[in-house]
């Protein structure tokens, strides 16, 4: 699901992703799902990655998704290589849903059955030369996850122009809140820190409660018109909340998320996606990080005086004795 700079994203994603929906049969109602599209809307794939992962994004684009579809879908992409290789059964134990739900999902993309769509996966995304991680040990493993993450990442990157608005949007508010809670807590925190530097009114939301909607409004009352927000799992529900109220409160939301198919999606203008690793005890978030700073890169762009900000700061520092050289 690229995402453009023209159109925003909202992916419609349940907050209760974690279940299938309906026991029965896996799906939920019909006309519960929205357009799975990403920004990229009908614009043919612009910046659609040539990574599995990416060509798994492009398939989905265009159908409407319920739920669950959407949750299988979520489950392919984070296990793109792997997909082309897994029996129905497999992959619906994989997703969480039932084997019948993944059939469902097939003839919802446009295929006769699984196996007509597990045929056209080997086709369009097929496996890429693996390292030989045989002699790594789990640490060495994760350490090559998340350099898999980040070119994937930098494979999403070749289309600049949601970063690019992101940025305008970002530099465009005054003052602009920074949400981060619990495990995103530190991404919001390392944002707001440099964003401080360059933009004259930076405010970092990273505890919950009832508080954070007092400080939304102080924020709308102050002049703001934007709030981003750092996603990751697992997904609070306070934070799908507290994006639902800014987006009542008139701000616009840039969300960074693990993917495109998060929880938050459905409350997120604009939704950047960067993968998180999972092969330890906690999750790595090297991707997330790296795509902060890269928006910080495309807000001090929006910031006509963004550099004579840092000079100062630097100017400042040095008389301080500041830092050790």
């Amino acid at each position: 699901m690229s995402v453009n700079g023209n159109t925003s994203v909202n992916m419609g994603m349940d907050t209760d992703m974690d279940r299938d929906t309906d026991p029965g049969d896996g799906d939920g109602d019909g006309d519960a799902g929205t357009d799975s599209r990403g920004a990229g809307g009908g614009g043919g794939g612009a910046g659609v990655s040539d990574a599995p992962a990416g060509r798994l994004q492009a398939l989905f684009e265009g159908h409407r998704l319920t739920p669950t579809q959407r949750r299988i879908a979520h489950s392919m992409v984070r296990r793109a290589a792997d997909v082309p290789f897994l029996s129905s059964v497999e992959l619906a134990e994989l997703a969480g849903v039932s084997q019948p739900s993944v059939t469902r999902f097939a003839v919802a993309l446009g295929f006769d059955g699984y196996p007509a769509l597990r045929k056209h996966l080997r086709e369009v995304a097929p496996a890429e030369p693996a390292a030989d991680t045989g002699s790594y040990n789990e640490y060495q493993q994760a350490v090559e996850a998340e350099i898999e993450n980040l070119r994937h990442l930098a494979s999403v990157l070749a289309d600049p122009r949601p970063v690019e608005r992101a940025g305008r949007l970002l530099a465009a508010s005054r003052p602009l809140p920074v949400l981060g809670l619990r495990a995103a807590a530190s991404q919001a925190y390392g944002f707001a820190y440099f964003a401080a530097k360059v933009h004259p009114d930076v405010r970092l939301l990273h505890e919950g409660g009832t508080m954070v909607q007092d400080r939304i409004d102080a924020a709308v009352r102050a002049g703001a018109s934007a709030l981003l927000c750092f996603a990751l799992p697992r997904h609070p529900r306070e934070v799908v909340d507290t994006l639902a109220y800014a987006k009542e409160a008139g701000l616009t939301v840039v969300t960074v998320a693990d993917s495109a198919f998060a929880p938050v999606a459905k409350v997120s203008d604009l939704l950047l996606p960067a993968a998180v690793g999972t092969g330890l005890a906690f999750d790595t978030v090297c991707a997330p990080m790296l795509l902060g700073r890269v928006l910080l890169e495309a807000m001090c762009d929006g910031l006509p005086d963004a550099q004579a900000r840092l000079e100062e700061f630097d100017a400042r520092a040095a008389a301080r004795g500041l830092f050790v050289e």
